[in-house]
């Protein structure tokens, strides 16, 4: 397995998704689960939804208790919506990017410009139940891949979620968290076969990870995570989301 260097042609991927995974809990193992259910070995990437993530770790809110504020009751009544979600999304967001119509887009502690915070009730475990991101998503990423090492498997971990995306419809999973994998891979400075040299060329390989992941999980099939075989991952012991945040002085739609 090639770690290392500016080689990444591979013949093939394998992607699989992690069946049989029982309703996650808080306090729930999900390393030893996601191991006692398929065969994890050195060098795969394991992608896991931050849903199962969050829910390992409790970080889930009960609305019966939440008390919505007036903004909160203010915007849910003008676009249908239930104000103790509206509360926990504005109470999860750093800053309110857009309120537009019915689409609330805020941008996180984390540094995630995304809709509702990435608060979620789909799959959340139980009626009247919310799902937030996990706290500190490296960190998570990293407490899993420890899980993998004391049993083993010496892996890549990436947290994913579902994330829109500006000027197109649809959504697609991105990376919100990663531990052992550089996040990016660059070009600047290579040539390409005519000797033009790149400049800004950087690929986001987390994120691509995490979309090729989505096409085995799905937000209804009940497989919270996959295994990804035969890509040559750059080991970075020390990696982070924060490379993968485009600084405020950068950004051209602030």
């Amino acid at each position: 397995m090639v770690r290392a260097g500016n080689v990444r042609r591979m013949p093939g991927l394998s992607i699989v998704g992690v069946e049989g995974l029982p309703e996650i809990e808080a306090g729930a193992d999900l390393a030893g689960l996601i191991v006692g259910a398929t065969d994890v070995v050195d060098g795969d990437v394991v992608v896991v939804t931050s849903k199962v993530v969050s829910k390992a770790e409790g970080a889930v809110v009960e609305l019966d208790t939440v008390s919505p504020s007036a903004l909160a009751t203010s915007f849910a009544a003008r676009w249908g919506k239930d104000p103790r979600v509206v509360e926990v999304v504005l109470q999860q967001a750093a800053r309110i990017v857009r309120m537009v119509g019915p689409v609330l887009i805020t941008e996180t502690h984390h540094g995630f410009v995304c809709a509702n915070s990435g608060v979620d009730q789909s799959s959340s475990g139980a009626a009247g139940r919310v799902v937030m991101l996990p706290r500190d998503p490296d960190a998570s990423a990293q407490a899993l891949r420890t899980g993998f090492a004391a049993r083993g498997a010496d892996v890549a971990v990436v947290v994913s979620d579902t994330f829109g995306r500006p000027w197109r419809e649809g959504q697609t999973d991105v990376a919100i968290g990663l531990a052992g994998i550089a996040p990016l891979h660059s070009y600047i400075g290579q040539h390409d076969p005519h000797g033009h040299e790149f400049h800004v060329q950087e690929l986001c390989v987390v994120d691509e990870l995490a979309a090729a992941a989505e096409l085995v999980k799905g937000n209804t099939s009940r497989v919270p995570a996959a295994l990804i075989r035969g890509y040559a991952w750059v080991r970075d012991d020390a990696a982070t989301m924060a490379p993968v945040l485009r600084d405020a002085s950068k950004d051209l739609f602030r």
